[in-house]
């Protein structure tokens, strides 16, 4: 307040509305400032379980990054005490929540580490192992989570078989495995476009090999079969009749294992044409 008789002076300036405007102005963003630093006060609580209700209260509320404060308070006091196990497995759920996986996972095995008789630990290894799902990127990026959610998926599923959410996992490897078949395939017809047909080749039998059991199986062969015609084409002539026999090969794959592939018909064009390839080159070289 401006005492009675006085006016406050803004430097620069002899207008005494202007300075009681900006003298408002400071009061109320010092206020406002004020106010902001007393909401966001240090944590209070006086017992392990008090910091562990206090998280549980902002977890439910979705406070998730206040919550995972409150929990970690809890080991103030220790991590034998009565609410330990709980508060390190609603860490490690606060992190996930708030999108933190590689804290969250962290936690996960913190919590199966500390408290391998805790009955909730198959729960754990099944949320750890959804952290990686979780981070596991587009099909152009680097798919190291993605590999490892199929491994941690799968020890999961080893270790707890009867366990609630073996169905769920099951499901997620097969969309894992899917997304790094398409990794391998994309690559595979990126070498084709670019005319590097051993390497394409090379890389459609990765995703046959590697990937059989998802729908990408049957197109993998067919590429498989085109890229050692090309690839044949391009070499010299003692080389061609054996990289001609793989695309065979590859066909008699695709005909016993995919008869009903909507692709039989481009992979007989293929085939006949690679038998029609060798054939001419061993009636031109009877050596062969």
């Amino acid at each position: 307040m401006i005492p009675e008789g006085h006016t406050f002076q803004c430097s620069g300036s002899g207008d005494p509305e202007l300075a009681y405007f900006l003298m408002k102005k400071f009061l109320i963003i010092s206020f406002l400032l004020l106010a902001g630093c007393s909401g966001s006060g240090r944590l209070s609580y006086d017992s392990p379980g008090d910091a562990y209700e206090k998280g549980l209260s902002h977890y439910d509320a979705g406070r998730y990054s206040r919550a995972a404060q409150y929990f970690q308070g809890a080991f103030d006091f220790g991590r034998t005490h009565e609410w330990a196990a709980d508060a390190q497995l609603y860490l490690a759920r606060s992190h996930r929540r708030n999108r933190d996986y590689i804290l969250a996972a962290s936690e996960y095995t913190r919590f199966t580490e500390l408290y391998r008789a805790d009955p909730r630990v198959a729960d754990a290894e099944f949320e750890r192992a959804m952290t990686f799902y979780e981070r596991s990127p587009q099909i152009e990026l680097d798919q190291t989570n993605t590999r490892r959610g199929v491994e941690v998926f799968n020890l999961y599923i080893q270790l707890y078989s009867n366990h609630d959410s073996v169905g769920v996992a099951i499901q997620r490897v097969g969309e894992l495995r899917q997304k790094l078949a398409d990794k391998q395939f994309h690559a595979a017809k990126l070498y084709e476009r670019r005319g590097l047909y051993q390497a394409a080749a090379l890389s459609y039998e990765v995703v046959f090999d590697k990937f059989p059991d998802t729908p990408l199986a049957d197109n993998a062969l067919l590429g498989a079969m085109r890229c050692y015609i090309e690839f044949s084409a391009q070499s010299i002539e003692a080389r061609q009749p054996e990289r001609l026999q793989k695309a065979i090969t590859h066909y008699q794959r695709l005909l016993d294992l995919f008869p009903e592939s909507e692709l039989m018909g481009q992979a007989n064009e293929l085939g006949d044409l690679a038998k029609q390839r060798l054939d001419a080159l061993i009636s031109d070289s009877p050596t062969l």
